[in-house]
């Protein structure tokens, strides 16, 4: 979604103030155990992008159970399921489900069981949340008329598992219907029963690059003989610092962070080429464009400077687009948010510099994409720590070892939210045929 904003609209949207969401959501409180089982299951055996095997088989399974056309191993291991249910807008649902080489540090009796991963970004919640919101829209499929996608995603954590589930053919080979809308959330270091929203950008791009740096190497009694990569790589990470204060105007955004640093592994010798790993993370398609010619250049210059005889090699690790939410529906979906939860549960935020793949599914369809934080943490350690001041200090934040969401009422919140935006843009049900929709053409 770097290259373009998905502000169009969706014709034939759904109720507004109508009795649907309190209807379907009323069996949640029946089902919340189940759910709550099967979150602590799944941050018990969290996998790694492209190896969420056992995950996307429960996934599957629970969507047939509820009735959905089911298709599996989309980019290996992608899930979606298909619930056809008369006409009216195609409403995809998205969440993502790998975790992070994190070890926890959380003390929790259902922490991970994997050295050396975790569940650090809450896609256990979304996993959960998502299958419970497809459960229960499926038992309530009298209140809206339609098709629903559920869609669980590889591979978010390094920005290619939209990109592989749209490459497989999720659209192009009709392995699901073109949705008029996709609907996602993230769970968040917030007050567990809080929703923040973003209108517009909301998160940035982010592109990651492996800079080799190429000299020659030698003994460090003979300098004199050798291109030294260390130094040539040292001076760039020193010069590529001003990009953003010299060469991005104050009203644009921008963060470059160089990460990673290897040369050579031992005292006495000068080796042949020194590795940097950085990030680059924009707003704006011209802004990044700018940036990245900027990192090249530099990059370029200091091999020539130190007389190297090639030209550095970068390679692009991953990247992620602008994630851009759509305005009508943002404030629609609120609208409905503020009928269910309470205008106090609703708050703006500021763009984030945190970066996010679900934009790919709506701008490859051409949808419109709203995207919301889910609060996750408990409610009244947030609520001392912010009157402190010492959020940054005291409330672990997203891939942090801590970092493990309340299950309540994070995952009611999290079930409601997905349940209710998709009620909002589907159709009214025949239980709901006397009600006044509003359409949009």
């Amino acid at each position: 979604m770097s290259d373009s904003d998905t502000t169009g609209t969706t014709a034939n949207a759904g109720p507004r103030g109508s009795s649907a969401p309190a209807a379907v959501l009323a069996p949640l409180d029946d089902r919340l155990a189940d759910l709550v089982a099967l979150y602590e299951d799944l941050h018990r055996h969290p996998e790694l992008g492209f190896q969420e095997t056992r995950t996307a088989a429960e996934a599957a399974r629970r969507l047939t159970g509820c009735g959905y056309d089911v298709t599996t191993g989309i980019a290996g291991t992608g899930v979606v399921g298909v619930l056809r249910n008369g006409p009216g807008p195609v409403v995809l649902l998205r969440a993502d489900m790998d975790a992070l080489p994190v070890t926890e540090n959380s003390g929790l009796d259902y922490a991970s069981t994997v050295p050396g991963r975790m569940h650090a970004c809450g896609h256990d919640v979304h996993v959960t949340c998502l299958l419970g919101a497809a459960d229960l829209l499926a038992a309530g499929r009298d209140h809206w008329s339609g098709t629903l996608i559920a869609l669980f995603q590889p591979a978010e954590e390094v920005g290619s598992g939209a990109r592989a589930m749209i490459d497989a053919g999720l659209y192009s080979k009709s392995l699901v219907p073109t949705p008029d809308v996709v609907l996602a959330q993230h769970v968040a270091p917030l007050g567990a029963g809080l929703i923040a929203y973003c209108p517009g950008p909301c998160m940035a791009a982010a592109d990651s690059l492996e800079i080799t740096f190429h000299g020659t190497g030698g003994h460090g009694s003979r300098p004199e003989t050798t291109i030294d990569p260390i130094l040539m790589a040292a001076s760039f990470v020193q010069r590529v610092q001003s990009v953003v204060a010299r060469e991005v105007a104050p009203k644009d955004q921008a963060v470059v962070t160089v990460g990673s640093f290897h040369a050579g592994d031992t005292a006495n010798v000068i080796p042949d080429r020194a590795v940097v790993r950085l990030s680059v993370r924009t707003f704006d398609e011209t802004v990044r464009t700018a940036v990245l010619a900027a990192i090249d250049r530099i990059a370029r210059a200091e091999a020539t400077a130190s007389g190297a005889d090639r030209a550095p090699d970068t390679e692009v690790l991953d990247s992620f687009p602008v994630t851009v939410n759509d305005s009508t529906t943002l404030r629609e979906v609120n609208e409905q948010f503020t009928e269910l939860f309470g205008e106090q549960r609703l708050f703006a935020y500021d763009p984030a510099t945190g970066s996010e793949d679900a934009g790919l599914l709506a701008t490859a369809a051409g949808a419109p994409l709203y995207y919301w934080w889910l609060g996750g943490w408990d409610p009244e350690e947030f609520r001392t720590a912010l009157a402190a001041g010492r959020l940054a200090q005291d409330i672990p934040s997203n891939h942090s070892p801590h970092f493990v969401p309340v299950v309540r009422p994070t995952l009611t919140m999290g079930v409601e939210a997905l349940t209710a935006a998709a009620l909002n843009r589907l159709a009214p049900g025949a239980a709901d045929a006397g009600e006044v929709g509003v359409s949009r053409g």
